[in-house]
């Protein structure tokens, strides 16, 4: 069909306006956005995937791993191709069989040996039943191993007739049966499992089959299974059955025992593997002897089973052995004694031993471990130099740029350094291993110093790993260019012997298969470095290297390439394998030594990460764990038992540590402790605190971040029961920072006490307690805690009274001030018997007709040394057991009764700010509106009616009180005064002669307060006492006395005789300045320092007294007073009214 040409008349409109260009352009913008932003994440992924990991490193976790291992996906038919037919066909049989043996040792270490390590759990507190149930769950494991236990039996028979069937006819294979010595092996693990629990399930289902819910008729058959299970697997004798296998089998053709050719072969190979093997064994090359020697000692067993003849000389050599190898371990715990076995499977043997031999022979497990453990320490500091060495020397070459022009060299020394590391971590594993299985199996307890060496080549071989893995991107490009290099060098090997057999003019059917063996060697090596394809390279030299085609100067170095390829090859595998610490999960107990040992040693604190990678080994072979609901059960509770162990040996320890540390080093002036390093010793914890947080499980342990919340919490929690700590826990947070780097949270709790502060109603309550514990400071007005048993004082200010006003109400004032009426009256009662008593009065008047007599001598001013006699004279008319005279007491007294009226004009202040704070959102005071009248207006309900009149009342209660507030000075003057001023009180009149001796008494008092602040004990120190001043100012109003005191002119004669003496000071000084007299001179200026200390108390007290003398109208006398309240009277024509009320309100 032919296709139409569009006309022009279709075509698409070609006006250009621009638009297609520019949407283009917006196109293409947004393409290079798009890859700036995928480059840019990219290079995110690039970072996060860098080579230097750093310590915190899980393979679980790496989001790319690199799996090394070649996989074969041509099948072994197709890679044994050659002309030679037969000797493909046996070549075929071998390598099958071959790789179904390594497919059963890998099949039993993954699957059957992680799920049978386990078995069912002894727990004293198991709920009944628990552990059949267990059991229960074990039994289809166990049928698996049945059928597992059963097709190694049959690849055993197999093995045999195909080995027996080619020596009948030709001896072309000498060294393919070392391929079953691998086998056995499988059948020590396997064998090592035998559970004892299956007689006991049986007995508690049989008793009670309804609380198991199974119906009896069932039992029969599941009694039968069990029994064939117990019978095959539970009696320790799986790998006695499989020797006993029947082997010969005429219906086949196949008979083995009598196959002399054979059983002359046979022991001869197993003569040069020992021979191979026993060389090797304790040497550093030492790589996976002990496990062929394991596979040596089942086929000599195997060998006397099939031909009941004993090679006594090799039976001898066998049992030297285990002077160098006392055990093998098989996996995890499992440990196999190889003189225990020969005994106990060769008796025939081992009757022709000595006593004396079987006697040294266990004595020598004792003894080798013995020397074992002394070797330990040499043994840590010698593999601890090899493996920081060979770890430099790793980082060196894989960092090193290869160049073209010595690429060969560089890629033999990376081979011999990957090679050595193998080799390392074999010999650290192997030494571990077998010291803590053998202490564990003999039940002989380990020294801390063996346990702490153990623990140490476990972080060696761990640091080995983490080597290959932080370079495994090198290494994995380093893998492929060794292994073709191993290849050619191989190839080369194999030509030359190829050219040497075809030079070789004579034919023969034998010299016809050598070459078939070498050319199939070739096609094998010819191709990627897989398993099978290097077993067939071993299967086809076994043949290739008879006839002496090679010369023995090269088949050993042919030999050790192989070996070597086959290093390289499986080399992650290889390393994984020989660094696996998962055995460490039946060796839990030696986690809290090494804890303690990090501890003390903060200096190497990084390597615990090594040891943590040690132990998350353990995880993979829990995930196979069968007897449980399931496997998280198990790790829970490893992960329990870790991490409280973790927390006990480390984390708490450390907590405690660094607090100690902390509150020492604030506390250093009190000297608790000697801290001096030289003596003490030092230990640096901050290491700790550098180090990256641990991965383990589901978690990252951060040590830093986990002693932080420790210090917080614990500061926080000791901070709020004693604020007054705040500054020293502070201060300890500040250190912390400094010396340890720790960044800590602030409390931010108050630094003193909250705002409430002591109630109004309990100070009300307790007036006369407040009174005598408490200091009032005038000019501050606030009050302060005398003494108190807590590192911190009490105190109450103007807020703390207007949070109380505003709970309670403003009518709690004037409550307040009647209590206070209450207390000022026993005061004053006291006051009155105390000017009242003949010794004081006598005094008194004594002193008042002198000053009369003698004032005009005197200047009209009170002396003061009158004033200094009458306060020693009080002394001499007794004083108290703690030392106080009785003018002491009286200025106690008015102190007391200051300390009432400071607190009554508190309570003022505090009703004001009250009042003040309520009525701040009221704009104009002088202009309120009526709200009861605005609703009536405008005819709003009954209810909002009323709410306006309560608004009213409120608003009006708020600015009475806050404009004038009450006046209680003048209440409390004007309750007591007329009393105070009656004839009946004249012993009172005399008060006023009696304040200069007060004077001097309380500035004596208060200096001696003053400086104990600056003493280490501070009981009875104070700074202030303003309650004296008030208090004197306010009896002197009381008994209208303010102008004969002002007569005495006290403070002026004060002021005058210090001048005095401080003038003769400075005269008597500058007299002496030419002696040159130090001592002289010291008293001059501490008798200076006193009179100016002096001088300046008598100053701070006249100005709080004239201070106190503002608040009861000292400018005018009671006379004066009274003249006032007339004319008052008179102009609002009410006469006397506003006495009469305020007398009514205070009463």
């Amino acid at each position: 069909m032919a296709v139409e040409t569009i006309t022009p008349d279709w075509e698409f409109d070609r006006f250009d306006d621009g638009s297609t260009k520019i949407h283009t352009e917006v196109q293409l913008k947004n393409y290079v956005n798009f890859l700036e932003d995928y480059t840019s994440q990219l290079k995110g992924i690039e970072d996060a995937l860098d080579e230097s990991i750093g310590d915190v490193w899980d393979f679980t976790l790496d989001p790319i791993a690199l799996k090394l291992l070649p996989y074969e996906q041509s099948s072994l038919l197709e890679l044994i191709k050659t002309e030679n037919k037969v000797l493909n066909k046996v070549i075929t049989v071998y390598a099958a069989l071959c790789s179904e043996v390594k497919k059963l040792k890998y099949e039993v270490r993954t699957t059957f040996c992680n799920s049978g390590v386990f078995g069912v759990q002894k727990d004293t507190s198991m709920v009944e039943g628990e552990s059949q149930i267990q059991m229960g769950r074990f039994i289809s494991f166990l049928q698996e191993l049945s059928c597992f236990v059963s097709r190694c039996f049959e690849v055993v028979v197999n093995l045999v007739h195909q080995l027996a069937s080619l020596y009948s006819s030709s001896k072309n294979a000498t060294k393919i049966i070392e391929s079953s010595g691998v086998h056995f092996q499988v059948i020590f693990l396997v064998n090592h499992y035998a559970l004892c629990s299956i007689s006991r399930l049986l007995k508690s289902v049989h008793h009670n089959p309804s609380k198991f819910e199974i119906p009896e008729e069932k039992l029969k058959p599941f009694e039968k299974l069990l029994l064939k299970l117990e019978g095959q697997l539970l009696d320790g004798m799986i790998f006695q059955a499989c020797v006993e296998q029947r082997f010969d089998n005429p219906g086949e053709g196949v008979t083995v025992s009598k196959n002399s050719t054979f059983a002359e072969e046979f022991a001869h190979n197993i003569r040069t593997i020992f021979t191979n093997v026993e060389s090797k064994l304790g040497e550093p090359s030492e790589i996976d002897q002990r496990d062929k020697y394991a596979g040596v000692c089942g086929l000599f067993v195997l060998h006397f089973h099939i031909f009941r003849t004993v090679d006594k000389k090799l039976y001898k050599a066998l049992l030297d052995v285990c002077k160098k190898v006392p055990a093998v371990t098989l996996i995890a715990n499992i440990v196999w004694f190889p003189d225990t076995f020969l005994v106990n499977k060769v008796p025939a043997a081992a009757k022709v031993m000595d006593r004396k031999s079987m006697q040294s022979l266990r004595s020598m497990r004792e003894a080798s471990l013995q020397q074992r453990a002394q070797a330990l320490p040499k043994d840590v500091q010698s593999y601890y130099v090899f493996v920081t060495s060979w770890m430099m020397k790793m980082e060196s070459i894989m960092s090193k740029e290869q160049k073209s022009d010595k690429f060969s060299e560089d890629l033999s020394s990376r081979c011999n350094i990957f090679v050595q590391g193998i080799l390392y971590a074999y010999g650290i594993s192997t030494i571990i291993k077998t010291t803590m299985n053998l202490y564990m199996s003999m039940q002989k307890p380990m020294t801390k110093a063996s346990v702490k060496s153990l623990c140490r080549l476990v972080e060696l071989l761990k640091s080995i790993e983490h080597t290959f893995h932080r370079r495994s991107a090198v290494v994995a490009d380093s893998v492929a260019h060794i292994t073709h290099q191993l290849q050619s060098q191989a190839l080369a090997a194999i030509a030359t012997a190829k050219k040497r057999v075809i030079s070789d003019k004579k034919y023969s059917e034998q010299r016809l298969d050598v070459l078939s063996a070498l050319v199939l060697a070739e096609n094998a090596l010819n191709g990627p470095s897989t398993k099978e394809r290097r077993l067939m390279v071993s299967l086809a030299l076994s043949v290739g290297t008879q006839m002496k085609t090679f010369k023995d100067e090269e088949l050993l170095p042919l030999q050790l390439v192989l070996k070597k390829l086959d290093l390289i090859s499986e080399l992650r595998e290889r390393v994984k394998v020989q660094c696996d610490c998962g055995f460490l999960y039946w060796h839990r107990a030696v986690f809290p030594i090494y804890l303690d040992d990090v501890y003390d040693h903060a200096v190497d604190a990084a390597r615990i990460h090594y040891m943590f990678s040690a132990l998350r080994d353990c995880v993979p072979t829990m995930l196979h764990a069968k007897h449980l609901e399931t496997c998280d059960q198990l790790l829970e509770s490893y992960d329990k038992e870790i991490m409280e162990v973790f927390n006990e040996h480390l984390l708490d320890k450390l907590c405690k540590e660094i607090e100690k540390d902390l509150r020492l080093s604030v506390h250093t002036h009190l000297k608790l402790d000697d801290r001096n390093p030289f003596k003490v010793g030092m230990k640096d914890l901050a290491h700790f605190f550098s180090l990256k947080p641990i991965r383990f499980f589901n978690r990252f342990i951060d040590i830093k971040a986990y002693v932080t919340h420790y210090l917080d919490k614990t500061f926080y929690n000791l901070t709020t029961v004693a604020l007054h700590d705040w500054a020293t826990y502070s201060e300890m947070r500040s250190l912390a920072m400094q010396r340890y780097g720790l960044m800590m949270t602030e409390a931010h709790l108050p630094s003193q006490t909250l705002e409430q502060g002591l109630d109004v109603l309990e100070i009300m309550r307790n007036i006369h307690v407040f009174v005598s514990r408490y200091l009032y400071n005038l000019n501050n007005q606030i009050f302060i805690e005398r003494t108190s048993n807590n590192k911190h004082l009490n105190t109450i200010n103007i807020r703390h009274i207007a949070n109380s006003i505003r709970t309670h109400g403003t009518g709690i004032m004037n409550t307040t001030v009647n209590f206070t009426y209450q207390f000022l009256r026993k005061k004053f009662y006291i006051f009155s018997q105390f000017m009242y008593d003949e010794h004081i009065k006598s005094r008194l008047i004594k002193d008042i007709r002198f000053f009369r007599e003698t004032k005009d001598q005197t200047d009209q001013k009170y002396p003061f040394e009158r004033a200094e006699k009458f306060n020693r004279g009080i002394r001499k008319l007794g004083i108290t057991p703690d030392g106080q005279s009785y003018l002491d007491q009286f200025r106690q007294l008015i102190s007391q009764i200051g300390n009432a009226m400071g607190y009554v004009r508190m309570i003022r202040s505090g009703g004001l700010h009250c009042c003040s704070s309520a009525i701040r959102f009221v704009p104009d005071l002088e202009d309120i509106v009526n709200f009861e009248e605005l609703v009536k207006e405008e005819g709003l309900s009954e209810e909002t009616q009323k709410a306006a009149r309560v608004l009213d009342s409120v608003l009006s209660d708020l600015t009475s009180n806050s404009a004038e507030g009450t006046e209680y000075f003048k209440m409390l003057v004007g309750v007591f005064a007329p009393e105070f001023r009656s004839v009946k009180n004249m012993h009172l009149r005399n008060f006023y002669m009696i304040v200069p001796p007060l004077t001097v008494n309380f500035v004596e008092h208060s200096i001696g307060c003053k400086e104990k602040l600056n003493k280490k004990n501070k009981g009875g120190a104070a700074f202030t006492d303003d309650g004296f001043a008030m208090g004197v100012a306010y009896i002197l109003k009381l008994l209208d006395q303010y102008q004969e005191f002002d007569s005495l002119h006290w403070f002026q004669a004060v002021r005058e005789k210090y001048m005095k003496e401080m003038n003769a000071v400075v005269k008597e000084q500058n007299v002496q300045a030419t002696s040159q007299d130090e001592k002289l001179m010291q008293t001059m200026n501490l008798t200076q320092k006193r009179l100016d200390v002096y001088l300046q108390e008598f100053e701070l007290l006249y100005f709080s007294l004239s201070s106190a003398r503002i608040f009861f109208r000292a400018d005018k006398t009671a006379a004066e007073e009274n003249q006032e309240k007339k004319d008052k009277a008179t102009s609002n024509g009410t006469p006397g009214g506003s006495a009469s009320s305020s007398d009514t309100t205070t009463k």
